[in-house]
């Protein structure tokens, strides 16, 4: 309960943040073309706050947060005084109508870039891109990827971190090859190929990193514990955070792969641990859980063990000053507005599944893990929202800012306004698709509860 509070917190704030960032575009640019703003509301319904200026523009807080909008003065919509008609916006220029409704998504882009450059200012913690264990026939394997090697640059992108190593391997869904750049001890340098023509994932079950064979390095548990899930099987037996395991069913363990072996293989049995707790030995009866993973029934407790530390040579801080962070930001920014453009493509051509599209529920609980991380995390999270907001709406969807754009051109090329009858079937339309798409990514996101 207390994980969903903080994840519906954390979304309600981004989703506050992001829609008064892209509404504010909006405003600003009608502002300065002298189009009467009537209102500026974040959330929809009932107006929880509310206050006027000395202009006229009345600024709302209403009970829905789910996104807002900016109300202009428009013949088209009510009746306007002939002195407040030269600003109404149906009186402006295309020129001026196409500036306004664009300032929207072109804010969201501008503020991912400040809340990436805020968040490389700040610094941002990570480890080098070193691969751990590689499986036999992997596609990794096959192209000569070995334990110990650090991936230095996918295609022509370097890759500081796993981060980026994801951001690539998900821009060449689709493609036949990817090349990759990477170093060891034993070769130094060296470019390997790998041919992706058959490579195929389910983003559900595991990552494109494992689906290739690129398994990263992590220091190696230790058979101490760290965390004990709440309600686990492991809390209910009496488990505690710092508890180290030295046997169970009598059997000495002696790493943390024999214990993920041993209870796995045991599902709802009954299990005798020995536990060192603050000096004294001690033994626990604890019975395993039940869980089905790809179809196999595998015991479990909800235990996470206590890893030894990273080595200091894979830990890097990667934090710039102003300039620095300023072009970070723009690059990261860019990739992901290239990168999400894309994604949309490969959608269209069936590249990617439409199982793949998230909806509120999936970016409630990436808003609650990003901030329970830190401000960093939970910048970088508003950055990529902030850039896919942006994208969604240049789509020519008539009920999107895009759409309005796609009239608006044709306006400019014709020298004359669509119809209203075909703007109005424009916006039929493009509900429905809108709502559609709505409903997949609802049903996707409940799916993966």
């Amino acid at each position: 309960m207390l994980s969903f509070l903080w994840s519906l917190l954390f979304f309600i704030l981004a989703l506050g943040v992001l829609v008064a960032v892209h509404e504010w575009g909006h405003f600003f640019i009608a502002r300065r073309c002298g189009v009467k703003v009537l209102r500026f509301s974040i959330g929809f319904g009932k107006p929880l706050w509310r206050r006027t200026d000395k202009t006229g523009t009345e600024f709302v807080i209403a009970a829905i947060p789910l996104g807002g909008y900016v109300k202009m003065l428009d013949e088209r919509v009510e009746p306007v005084r002939d002195e407040d008609l030269p600003r109404a916006f149906n009186r402006q220029s295309v020129g001026r109508r196409i500036a306004i409704v664009a300032a929207g998504p072109m804010v969201n882009f501008i503020f991912a870039v400040f809340a990436l450059m805020c968040m490389y200012m700040l610094g941002v913690e990570t480890v080098k891109p070193v691969v751990g264990n590689v499986p036999a026939q992997s596609i990794a394997a096959e192209a000569g990827t070995r334990s110990g090697m650090q991936i230095l640059q996918i295609g022509s992108r370097e890759t500081p971190d796993w981060e980026a190593v994801n951001l690539e391997l998900v821009s060449h869904i689709g493609k036949s090859r990817l090349e990759m750049m990477v170093s060891d001890q034993q070769q130094g340098r060296q470019r390997l190929v790998l041919d992706i023509s058959n490579w195929q994932f389910d983003p559900d079950k595991e990552s494109a990193l494992l689906s290739l064979g690129l398994e990263p390095y992590r220091p190696d548990a230790t058979t101490e514990l760290a965390f004990v899930a709440e309600d686990s099987p492991a809390q209910q037996g009496g488990l505690q955070a710092g508890d180290k395991i030295r046997q169970l069913n009598g059997t000495p363990v002696q790493n943390w792969v024999q214990i993920v072996d041993f209870i796995s293989a045991r599902p709802d049995e009954s299990l005798t641990l020995q536990v060192e707790r603050q000096g004294g030995l001690s033994d626990i009866q604890v019975q395993a859980g039940r869980r089905e993973i790809n179809g196999e029934s595998q015991g479990y407790l909800g235990i996470v063990p206590r890893s030894e530390p990273w080595p200091d040579s894979y830990r890097i801080t990667r934090q710039f000053g102003p300039v620095g962070a300023l072009v970070e930001g723009a690059d990261k920014t860019w990739r992901l507005m290239v990168l999400s453009v894309e994604m949309i493509g490969k959608l269209i051509s069936g590249d990617v599944s439409v199982k793949n599209l998230s909806g509120p529920i999936s970016i409630a609980q990436g808003a609650g893990v990003s901030a329970g991380y830190g401000l960093v995390y939970f910048l970088s999270f508003l950055a990529l929202i902030s850039v896919n907001l942006g994208i969604i709406n240049l789509l020519p969807l008539p009920v999107l800012d895009g759409g309005h754009l796609l009239y608006y051109f044709i306006e400019l090329l014709t020298g004359r306004p669509v119809p209203e009858g075909v703007q109005e079937v424009g916006f039929r339309i493009g509900g429905a698709l809108l709502l559609l798409l709505m409903s997949v990514a609802i049903f996707n996101d409940i799916a993966r509860l």
